[in-house]
């Protein structure tokens, strides 16, 4: 099954079962998520749920590489365990993630652990600092803009990831990523790619009546059909290439 179909069927059951925190409860998931996607980059991330205090307080994740979770010195561990790839800052679905990544709790994780990945569980927000070292939204992503839609929207999990699995993912790898230097020409050229496809995505999920007219028109001058989604797909592409 699709990760982003089984995280919204876990939080949804979870919620379901009328025993849950609003945000411990759902940890767990998260993780799995984040673990699951993590697995399938170079090298692997993992999420570990409640990390140590490094000196800022006790986030609630962090993100580590797996060349970190190897055995290292008890000289080496409190430096070589600081999270790779950031801490993470978890609430409810009902926060707001713009505030919370503006808090006092955020900021303090920032300057220990150089970026922060907030989240409601469904608002993600990647901090970080800019060229002028100041604190900055990197980049967002949302599944939903309420609470109420959602747990609307999550009552059919399958529907929910084919909207959003594609896209979502490749959010999910580039913060995983984010930090990684960009000296290797291949790593660039994925970044690239990946806006490129989520890009692509975008245009594929919006009906865009200009084009839809151009279409038309060079089926009726050709005698052909753009048919499906991959005609669809093709003649959005061939269009904007042209």
């Amino acid at each position: 099954m699709d990760p982003v179909e089984i995280y919204i069927h876990e939080l949804l059951d979870i919620r379901r079962s009328g025993e849950a925190v609003k945000e411990t409860s759902y940890y767990g998931t998260l993780a799995n998520l984040f673990n699951e996607i993590g697995k399938t980059l170079k090298p692997r991330v993992r999420c570990i749920i409640n990390i140590k205090n490094r000196g800022a307080g006790i986030p609630d994740g962090g993100l580590f590489t797996h060349d970190q979770l190897q055995k290292v010195s008890e000289a080496e561990r409190f430096i070589s365990l600081i999270p790779a790839r950031g801490a993470i800052e978890i609430k409810g679905t009902g926060e707001d993630v713009l505030r919370v990544a503006t808090s006092e709790q955020v900021l303090r994780y920032l300057g220990r652990y150089g970026q922060v990945l907030v989240t409601n569980y469904r608002d993600f927000i990647l901090v970080g600092r800019n060229a002028d070292n100041k604190p900055v939204n990197l980049e967002t992503y949302s599944l939903a803009d309420s609470e109420t839609s959602f747990w609307k929207a999550a009552n059919n999990p399958g529907k929910m990831a084919e909207n959003h699995s594609d896209r979502f993912i490749e959010y999910l790898k580039r913060v995983m990523l984010y930090p990684a230097p960009l000296i290797n020409p291949k790593d660039l050229a994925w970044f690239l790619a990946s806006y490129a496809r989520d890009a692509r995505l975008r245009v594929e999920q919006v009906d865009l009546p200009a084009l839809t007219a151009v279409r038309s028109a060079l089926e009726d001058a050709l005698g052909l059909k753009f048919e499906g989604v991959k005609g669809r797909t093709d003649f959005r592409v061939g269009h904007q290439e042209v």
